[in-house]
């Protein structure tokens, strides 16, 4: 299939883009890292600068091998520029815990972060559209694009596709407790400790104008 790579294993290169400064230690170079990152996600952030102003934008992704693709409108500036081929940055965060120390200067948070460099293409063959569209779905509702009715040549001419490719990338985590002075360790007055953060599902809730003869809500939606 045109344009879409398979999953390397090589580890992640740093660029002078891409090197952590502060805190590098908390950095990851296996690659895996980066897919599991970006696999956990839902929303990813696209920043560009659109006519000298730095605009950065919440988007829906999805992967495929180490090609990322984004999407939206033809009409979007932000993408019609990201598709000329200037430079663009994709991030992804989550939020594992909210750090307590016993000092303010100590508070942190738990993360999991990834950060992509690069030019993103416009994506034009008709079989790397369709899996590029797929992949975004699936991301965002696993299970939906075998469910729901696909797209047709009205949506699709609507429907800009852009693929950034994951050779340019880095990932930092943060994991565990408060990283007190020893002054601060040893005074009993103040608590330290993580507060886990999670996100979970709901119950699902039927659209109201659900005709009689649909189906009860499938198991992909349940599951999740």
């Amino acid at each position: 299939m045109a344009g879409v790579s398979s999953s390397s294993t090589a580890p992640l290169s740093a660029t002078p883009r891409s090197s952590l400064g502060r805190l590098a230690e908390r950095g990851r170079t296996d690659r895996a890292d980066l897919y599991a990152v970006l696999d956990a996600g839902i929303v990813c952030h696209l920043g560009i600068v659109l006519d000298g102003a730095p605009v950065v934008l919440p988007t829906g992704y999805g992967r495929v091998g180490d090609t990322l693709y984004l999407h939206g409108s033809t009409g979007a500036s932000t993408l019609r520029a990201a598709a000329s081929g200037v430079p663009v940055c994709v991030t992804v965060t989550h939020v594992d815990g909210i750090v307590y120390a016993r000092s303010v200067f100590h508070f942190s948070m738990n993360y999991r972060s990834a950060v992509v460099h690069g030019t993103a293409r416009p994506v034009t063959d008709e079989q790397e559209r369709a899996a590029g569209l797929e992949a975004l779905v699936e991301q965002l509702a696993p299970g939906s694009w075998s469910h729901a009715r696909l797209p047709d040549r009205k949506e699709l001419a609507a429907t800009t596709v852009l693929a950034l490719d994951l050779a340019e990338a880095s990932v930092k985590v943060r994991t565990g407790p408060p990283g007190d002075d020893d002054a601060d360790i040893a005074n009993p007055a103040y608590w330290a400790g993580v507060l886990p953060v999670r996100t979970v599902f709901g119950e699902a809730e039927p659209a109201p104008d659900l005709i009689p003869g649909t189906p009860a809500t499938p198991a992909h939606v349940t599951s999740r």
